[in-house]
């Protein structure tokens, strides 16, 4: 079973902290997979194989515009994270997965995720040949997601960014992934028209539960995601008892 639970908009590094003890939790099988959906204030995150020559806005520039600098332990080079994105952090044991499955498919099956979604909204999105992500079909084509992972003893953190509403003017700070020839879009600037989160979730998590063969459950709210004592008779982690306790879901 796939746990799901929207946290509405939160920071970064919150967010951070709160796979880290998930991913904890996961390890341990206290808890079960989990993909949490949220969206963040601006920033940029720079991956294990980051170059910094890709930030090309200046230190005063990002400031200006409110834009956070984070380094993180996922795949992958420079990204943008912000308003208007619907970003996936799925906490997963691959090893519990029937049939078990290591990185490189688990990224193909998120691409697919992906992929059926813009589908079933409209867009056609496929797959390009020696890259991460997901883009647009039609030339020039357009990267409308971006993936990220980070495995540790076979448990996922970080994942996707899916461009629903974004304004595309912040990738102009970066390169992309690295990737200088090829644009940014997103779901709004391809249907032509806005969408909301409420029309995109429901899409999204369904596909999980498709693609990865799990049924779907969605959570109410951090406490959800809290060992009982039946689940252990150890006390939760305090680091997700504080963040339950600092209403964190701003959904």
């Amino acid at each position: 079973m796939i746990q799901v639970l929207h946290l509405g908009r939160i920071d970064y590094n919150t967010a951070l902290e709160l796979q880290k003890t998930l991913v904890d939790l996961r390890k341990r099988e206290v808890t079960q997979d989990t993909l949490l959906l949220l969206e963040h204030a601006p920033v940029i995150t720079l991956g294990r194989n980051a170059k910094q020559k890709n930030i090309i806005a200046s230190p005063e520039i990002l400031s200006q515009k409110g834009v956070e600098l984070f380094e993180c332990d996922r795949g992958g080079d420079v990204t943008f994270h912000g308003p208007g994105q619907l970003v996936g952090y799925p906490i997963f044991d691959l090893r519990a997965l029937n049939p078990k499955i290591g990185v490189i498919e688990y990224v193909r099956r998120i691409e697919e995720v992906l992929i059926r979604s813009c589908g079933d909204l409209g867009i056609s999105t496929t797959r390009v040949q020696g890259l991460t992500g997901v883009w647009t079909v039609e030339e020039p084509q357009a990267k409308i997601a971006a993936i990220g992972v980070h495995i540790s003893r076979a448990v996922t953190s970080h994942g996707f960014a899916l461009n629903v509403t974004t304004d595309l003017d912040y990738f102009k700070l970066i390169v992309p992934c690295g990737i200088s020839d090829k644009p940014v879009t997103s779901m709004a600037k391809e249907l032509g028209r806005p969408l909301t989160f409420e029309e995109v979730m429901p899409v999204v998590t369904r596909n999980f539960g498709f693609v990865f063969k799990e049924q779907v459950l969605w959570l109410e709210s951090l406490n959800d995601l809290l060992p009982t004592p039946e689940d252990t008779p150890a006390k939760a982690p305090e680091e997700l008892r504080r963040m339950v306790g600092d209403d964190v879901r701003l959904a």
